[in-house]
């Protein structure tokens, strides 16, 4: 049996699913609703406040999928409820980040700025409380579209390995690498 897949996921007050002729759970909460389409042949079960995954059968196909379908069911659990957040830093001399509007323009030391339209289901905000480092917070109830737009934005200027100027995610380490060697 899956590690994963057999464990049971909480349902919390407020968030209520689901599921069609089609195996299509629909999952709703406080922030919203997310859908997750499921194989036809895996089974939900409730039992009090708690959704089991089952398996029809020990195949290596369905060992595969059992893991997977609860964890994307966890996730838009998970997101309907408090939702998703993820924190990038911007360090470098005269790299910023600004919001007009719902576009985001950023400023990362090329001869042009970048401006980044998020999709609807994610929201950007600026943080500028540090003179150091500016902070975006990418946030929304969809754990793979807020994870994809975090991806983009930091794909624009990734940290480069001399100096480790450019965008990266909040705590993340950046190995540095040693500069040229002075002469002979």
């Amino acid at each position: 049996m899956s590690r994963i897949g057999k464990l049971p996921i909480a349902l919390p007050s407020g968030v209520d699913y689901t599921v069609d002729s089609n195996n299509l759970v629909t999952v709703k909460g406080a922030k919203g609703t997310l859908t997750v389409q499921l194989h036809s042949e895996i089974i939900l079960e409730k039992v009090e406040n708690d959704i089991l995954v089952k398996r029809p059968d020990d195949s290596k196909k369905f060992k595969a999928l059992h893991g997977l379908y609860r964890a994307l069911l966890q996730n838009a659990v998970i997101g309907v409820n408090q939702g998703y957040s993820k924190t990038l830093e911007i360090i470098g001399v005269g790299f910023r980040a600004s919001m007009n509007g719902n576009i985001l323009e950023l400023a990362l030391g090329y001869s042009h700025p970048f401006f980044f339209i998020a999709p609807g289901e994610v929201t950007l905000e600026v943080d500028t409380k540090s003179a150091k480092t500016q902070r975006i917070i990418v946030s929304g109830i969809d754990k793979e579209i807020v994870g994809q737009v975090a991806a983009k934005i930091r794909s624009l200027r990734p940290p480069e390995p001399y100096k480790g100027k450019g965008v990266r995610y909040l705590n993340e380490v950046v190995r540095k690498k040693a500069g040229k060697s002075a002469g002979k």
